[in-house]
């Protein structure tokens, strides 16, 4: 089978890359910079260079394929400007849709995010599927509002004629994260870096089943659907205290209250050289657990340790000078 994966350079998109040519799928992908091989170096990729904002690029990438694994969603950067990256978040998944269908791609598996579930319509339960962002709760991120928009236009897709599936990974960690996502977590409690704990709870999982996910969700994913791939529901203290375990450095001590963190935010918008992630130090007070269930059902996914996907993250970090 013929596919292609957009994102192939990057973290969980050189994963989906790699387990489709285990699969032994012929696998065509598109990139900016006709240089990158992102972690997948080893593995035969037919290369195209282009731009998700180039019409033409996107045809000959996806040209004469069955799948495609679109894991290079628009990702804002900025913290000004809300409607207008939201505008070009649209812009780019509008052409990545209808160059999809124009190529006659039978599925695409949409790689959303954990941002676009909201808070559980019953006290007492874990958020689902059935639970969706509402638009303007964080007005001040771009992230959650392009992530919710890009969403909302894959599950609609159908009328296009275009099949669809989304999966809303969690908080992602594994070995292979060329450019530090929440890896840079990681690698800087492995420095000694790791000093503030920030209470409450999330849901982490390994790279590798993320990966998993998105080729079962070719296989027997629902159209129209979306899919949680979910791990383990821990404690922000618990999973710093594994990180820093596994490490061998002492763990967080500092508690940062709740509004400390608001005020972070703000500060980060005054002074973006600061570097700090102002879209999640917005959004903090929305991380909450999340049940997986259905995506476990459906996809047959067995969770990794997290113990074991620390490990595996810090010893690739190590091989590759990060730490």
């Amino acid at each position: 089978m013929q596919v292609c994966v957009l994102g192939a350079t990057g973290f969980i998109g050189d994963h989906i890359a790699r387990q489709c040519v285990q699969a032994g799928w012929n696998v065509q992908a598109l990139r900016r910079n006709p240089q990158a091989t992102g972690n997948i170096p080893d593995i035969s990729i037919t290369w195209f260079t282009g731009d998700l904002s180039e019409h033409e690029s996107l045809l000959r990438a996806m040209s004469g394929c069955e799948i495609v694994f679109h894991a290079a969603a628009y990702y804002p950067h900025q913290t000004g400007n809300v409607a207008v990256q939201v505008a070009s978040a649209v812009a780019e998944m509008q052409s990545v849709l209808a160059a999809a269908a124009e190529c006659g791609v039978k599925r695409m598996v949409f790689t959303s995010s954990l941002t676009t579930i909201g808070l559980p319509a019953e006290i007492g339960l874990l958020a689902d599927e059935r639970d969706f962002y509402t638009p303007g709760t964080l007005a001040a991120s771009a992230y959650y509002e392009a992530k919710y928009a890009m969403e909302q236009l894959a599950l609609h897709a159908a009328p296009t004629g275009l099949d669809v599936v989304v999966l809303n990974p969690t908080a992602v960690f594994g070995p292979g994260d060329v450019k530090p996502t929440t890896g840079r977590i990681l690698i800087a409690l492995a420095k000694g870096y790791g000093r503030v704990l920030i209470e409450g709870e999330t849901n982490v999982i390994d790279v590798r089943e993320v990966a998993t996910a998105h080729i079962e969700a070719a296989k027997v994913g629902q159209a129209g659907e979306r899919y949680i791939i979910g791990g383990h529901n821990l404690t922000m203290r618990t999973a710093l205290e594994t990180v820093a375990e596994v490490a061998g450095v002492r763990p967080p001590r500092f508690r940062v209250p709740l509004p400390l963190l608001g005020a972070l935010a703000g500060l980060a918008k005054v002074f973006p050289m600061l570097g700090l992630p102002v879209n999640h130090l917005h959004a903090i007070r929305n991380w909450q657990p999340l049940a997986s269930q259905k995506a476990d059902m459906a996809f047959g996914l067995n969770h990794w340790p997290f113990k074991e996907t620390v490990s595996d993250s810090l010893t690739w970090f190590s091989t590759q000078k990060y730490v």
